[in-house]
């Protein structure tokens, strides 16, 4: 039946073919099972308007007779979710736009049941930046899971979804927690047109949310995320706790996102000899990177007090004050030996964190590259 409406060019849908018809009548009919499918009679007459939370009185498209219990006896999506919903008790059902045309079959199959329907809000479905519809198979932020593994604080998601077809409180102000959230939540607020999901929003949230936690509260997270990382075991020992926890004041207003803190505090977390120098880091490296670090070195070896007062002091007096470097290019290639990156934590408060002997021999092993 579908084919033959799809080549004459008209909607597809039942015909009502068999309404009507003895058994008999409908076993001379092609595609006849002695276990026929309950389907709804839609009535001439059937209410295609409704009031919606969100929208208002609306109106729907006219439904077919659709099927509410297949051949083998279990009862389709339809029928089912009126009843499931119902023995839960469900007082207010909330669900995207497009199923504002099964609605009205919906309340039909209510009102044949002779039970009290729910409150129904139709909410305007999620588009990607260029206005397109978010695929839940093609984008990967439609998966919950998805946040965490890419380092979002649930706490920001939250307010970033609240923010979605949702006025903030004021124009200058959109972060919110959740119970400020709900005590001023009103249906009537919601904008039914589809907002846009805007990951560069979210990470602004998720920054901000890192900012304003307190260390004791950010650091389990950060060594969760190291775990999932494989950065950390699943039982770290305390010295590697240690490392973590006096580091995260440090780098805590430079992340955006939980999986950054790899990138910041891995090199705290590998042997000396395992450091692995990044190609950018190396390409920073002058013609005179031999020098400053061998006078690092011999700065360092006789301090006997390792806290950051006197380090940064020893090596300010031996690269900036005698071989006359600017700071840049004195402290460069020593946060390259110890961190192997361009860009780390601050230079003296890291350096505290690792052993005197660890220090030196990151030093050695970069001066022996060059």
């Amino acid at each position: 039946m579908r084919t033959r409406q799809q080549k004459a060019k008209q909607p597809t849908g039942y015909d009502r073919l068999c309404y009507g018809l003895t058994r008999d009548e409908r076993a001379e009919l092609p595609g006849f099972t002695e276990t026929p499918v309950v389907r709804m009679l839609i009535p001439d007459d059937v209410s295609l308007t409704f009031t919606d939370l969100i929208r208002g009185e609306i109106s729907a498209p006219r439904p077919d007779d659709q099927v509410i219990r297949k051949a083998d006896g279990f009862p389709t999506y339809h029928l089912a979710v009126v009843v499931d919903d119902h023995e839960m008790g469900i007082t207010h059902v909330v669900r995207g736009e497009e199923w504002i045309s099964s609605t009205p079959k919906h309340l039909l199959l209510y009102s044949w049941l002779g039970l009290e329907p729910p409150q129904i809000a139709h909410m305007p479905l999620l588009r990607n930046t260029d206005r397109s519809k978010i695929s839940k198979r093609k984008n990967p932020a439609a998966r919950l899971t998805w946040f965490r593994e890419q380092g979002y604080l649930p706490e920001a998601v939250v307010n970033f979804l609240a923010l979605m077809a949702y006025p903030p409180e004021s124009d200058d102000r959109e972060v919110f927690t959740y119970d400020e959230f709900v005590a001023r939540f009103a249906w009537s607020k919601i904008n039914p047109a589809g907002p846009i999901f805007d990951l560069d929003k979210l990470g602004w949230l998720n920054g901000h949310y890192i900012r304003a936690l307190p260390v004791e509260e950010l650091t389990p997270r950060i060594v969760f995320q190291l775990k999932a990382d494989g950065l950390l075991p699943a039982d770290p020992d305390p010295e590697q706790l240690r490392r973590i926890t006096t580091a995260t004041p440090l780098v805590q207003e430079r992340m955006r996102l939980l999986t950054e803190a790899g990138e910041l505090l891995g090199f705290l977390l590998v042997p000396d000899d395992d450091l692995v120098i990044g190609d950018d880091a190396r390409r920073t490296l002058g013609p005179n990177s031999a020098a400053v670090i061998n006078a690092a070195v011999d700065a360092l070896d006789p301090l006997d007090r390792w806290e950051t007062e006197p380090i940064e002091a020893a090596l300010r007096d031996a690269l900036v004050d005698q071989l006359g470097l600017k700071p840049r290019h004195a402290f460069t290639p020593l946060r390259v030996a110890i961190t192997g990156r361009r860009i780390s934590p601050p230079l003296f408060e890291s350096m505290v964190i690792l052993p005197k002997q660890s220090i030196l021999a990151r030093l050695q092993n970069l001066r022996r590259s060059l």
